[in-house]
Parts: structure tokens; sequence; C-alpha cells
């Protein structure tokens, strides 16, 4: 589960890590009442990353420019995402601009705290920059500091940032988070830290432990899109929690980028997995075709069967797909649910049909918009309706799944339409060598 950026600085205000006076605007006239001096940043509030990029942050200067920015950020959809809110906050005046970031890396099961000395929006000097320390056993304040000087830094400055890297590993560890990010952390003339900017992601099976994460109402519907969310979280009762799969619905949603000459088509269970994707194809000079997100991965055979032949049938609207780009972050129960979806699917003789049941759906491939999978009683098989991927026109899948033990997928769900690999920059590289295929 996201949080938006003024929901992550709340608890780092909590935990002590510097953050900046602001203020989140519903609407456009609040800001006559703003209580922040200017100059003044205001920033989209929404999920998807590359927000500066699209023009979702702007820097005004009084009252009037204010008001016509804020009109025109909360009109901007950003990968099909609306704000609700905009954080108006006050301005910074950083010399220097770092990153620090913590994640838990399921391939190596362990945490991993990140550091750039270069942070900011150039994500490839960001990368080429990037520091890293596994956290083996326990942490300790010495790994901030091994961190921070990997990363160049000394002196004063080098103990303020680790001192928040200490507080970051608190947040991380007493909230159960999956991910928190500063990016970036800014550097004033003085050597103040202050961060300008915040990532977190909380792990869906540790809500019930923190009902102030739940009062932050991540889930708010976005505002003008046509994604419909709760307002509110739900969790699964004691049966449902020990059943072994953990997601009973699965949520297609379309992001709002396509080209109609695009021969890849992305699918991840992320927007910022997608968005990853997309960026990186780009870079090699290539267009992909679309992007689609898994928003509540089912690990219910009949439900993502279901989604996955209905998300190919929506594909054939794109007439130059050759390859589909899986790119999928989670479990090693997630990462069998779909390779064993995608093989059964590739294998008609493997999958028997009920005559009695067949799925309704209603999910509609357009910009922003959301689908949820419906069964109903009807008289039509489901093998009238709904084609398999083998019946369609042929198609190649690159699956990347986030797992040490690759091997076993390429073996076990061996097949000549699909490659298999835990490595993303490789996974590109394949679809788009694929996609020139004649």
């Amino acid at each position: 589960m996201d949080l938006l950026e003024y929901q992550a600085k709340k608890l780092f205000r909590q935990i002590g890590i510097p953050v900046l006076p602001s203020e989140t605007i519903a609407e456009p006239r609040e800001l006559k009442q703003l209580q922040i001096p200017y100059p003044v940043v205001l920033k989209s509030q929404v999920r998807v990353g590359g927000r500066g990029k699209a023009g979702g942050v702007k820097f005004v200067t009084n009252t009037i420019d204010a008001i016509a920015a804020a009109r025109t950020i909360f009109n901007l959809s950003i990968l099909g995402e609306y704000p609700e809110v905009i954080l108006a906050e006050a301005h910074y005046n950083a010399e220097k601009e770092l990153f620090l970031g913590i994640v838990l890396d399921y391939q190596l099961q362990r945490p991993v705290i990140f550091g750039s000395l270069c942070g900011g929006m150039d994500v490839d000097l960001l990368v080429k920059n990037l520091q890293q320390v596994v956290i083996e056993t326990e942490f300790s304040p010495f790994l901030a500091r091994r961190l921070t000087s990997q990363m160049g830094l000394s002196g004063e400055l080098l103990l303020g940032v680790s001192e928040i890297i200490e507080k970051m590993y608190e947040l991380f560890t007493t909230k159960d988070l999956d991910l928190i990010e500063i990016n970036p952390l800014g550097v004033d003339a003085a050597g103040n830290l202050m961060a300008l900017d915040g990532k977190i992601t909380i792990s869906d099976h540790a809500l019930r432990k923190h009902p102030d994460l739940v009062n932050l109402n991540p889930t708010a519907t976005a505002r003008g899109s046509n994604i419909s969310q709760s307002s509110s979280l739900s969790f699964a009762t004691t049966e449902e929690m020990s059943n072994d799969e953990p997601f009973t619905e699965t949520a297609v949603r379309w992001l709002d980028w396509q080209d109609q000459k695009g021969k890849i088509a992305i699918l991840a269970n992320d927007d910022d997995l997608a968005l990853l994707c997309w960026d990186i194809i780009r870079q090699k000079k290539e267009k992909p075709a679309c992007a689609i997100v898994l928003d509540s991965f089912s690990a219910q055979k009949q439900l993502l069967d279901g989604q996955l032949q209905q998300i190919w049938s929506q594909l054939q609207v794109l007439k130059a797909i050759k390859v589909l780009l899986i790119n999928f972050w989670g479990t090693e129960e997630m990462n069998l649910a779909i390779a064993k979806a995608i093989f059964g699917l590739l294998e008609p003789a493997s999958q028997a049909v009920n005559p009695g049941m067949a799925e309704e759906r209603a999910i509609t491939p357009t910009n922003g918009s959301k689908g949820r999978l419906r069964r109903s009683q009807t008289e039509e098989s489901t093998a009238k309706s709904e084609p398999k991927i083998a019946d369609l026109p042929p198609l190649k899948f690159v699956i990347r799944l986030a797992t040490p033990d690759i091997e076993r997928y390429q073996q076990e769900f061996a097949h000549e339409s699909i490659l298999w690999t835990n490595n993303l920059e490789d996974g590109i590289v394949q679809a788009i060598s694929l996609s020139k295929a004649k």
C-alpha cells in the first residue's frame, strides 16, 4: 500500500526526520488562506512517479499565480491519476540533493539500505552513483555510517545523514514497511538537511497491526478519475486470513499512454514497475504500445485466468503488438500463480472448460479505467465467449519475476512462446529483439 507524499511526511515528522512547513489544499481557493509565506512549491499528490517531468510540481511567488497553478495541477492526469489534494510547501534552497532508501529485497530476503550522492529527477545519474549495504543480521548505526562513507560523505554531513538513515530504519521496522525513500534529501549552504520528498510502501499484511496507518486513508479515490477505489480499508476475516490465497479480487487498470504502432505491451502489478519498463524501452529508442496494471493481485486461478484472457482479447485492438512484457514483484506464491496461469492458457489441451459456468466481465481499456471481474450463471459456455490465448494470433511473452530461483520457472514452465528472467534489463532487451523478429 503506497502512501502519498504528505502522508509519508507525517510519519517523517513523527520520527524526527526534518520536513518543511506545508499544508494540503483540496480546492484552489483555499490558497487565499495559506499560512505559509511565499515563495512556495505546489505538488500534485499522486502515487505514480514522474510528476515533476509531467508538470505536477509548480514554483509560485504569490496567491494569484498559486491559484492558477493549482487549477492546472488538479486537472493534470499523471499516468491516469488525478490528485485529490495538492501539497503546498515552503521553498527550500538546496545546494546539494541526495537520495536515501530502504527496501525489503525479496531475492536476498534482507533489508537493503541505499544512498546516492546525486538525488533528484536525474535517474541515470542517481543510479550511476548508487551505493548499498545489505542488513545481514541486526541493524546498527555503524551500517548507516558505512553507507554514507561509501557515498563519499564526510564530517558533519556524514553524521547528519547517518542519523536520518537510523530514523528511517526505525520507521521501516516499527511500521512494517516494504519501502521507504527520501528523494531528494536537500542540503543547504549551512549543511542543514531536509526531506524534500518521500515515498513509503506499507506491507498489506501488516495493516491490522497499525490502525494509525489506516487512519491516513491512503486509498482515497482519485479526483476526476474513472478509477473506482474504496475510500476506506477493509480487512479479511480470521477465516480468510488463514486461506493460502490472500487476495480474492483482481483489478485491471490501463494507464493512459498508448501507441498504436508500438509492438510491446507492458503488464505489471504496480504503477512504478510499469513506468520503469516504459522508460527503459523508450531509452532504447523503442515505442511501447500500452501499459496495464493489476492493482490487486489474485492468487485464485479462475480469476487470474479470466483476467489474462480478457487482457489479451482487448490487446487485439492494438494490431502491432508482438510481445507482452510482464514485470511482477511479489511473493513466491504470486510468482507461481502468474506462471501457472500463463502456461495454462498457452496449453489449450491442459485446461478443461465447464460449459455450465461462464464469466461475465466488465472491463473497458479506456484511459484510467479500472474493471472488476464478476461471475454469473449463464447458458453459454466459456469456450464460446472467451478464446484461449493459444487460439488468438501468436504472441511472445517475456516474464520478469523477482526470484532467485528463475531456473525453476525456465524448466517447469518451459514453452516456445515464453522467456523467463529475473533481470529486468535483460528481459527488456529480449522483448525488443522479439518485437523486431519477422
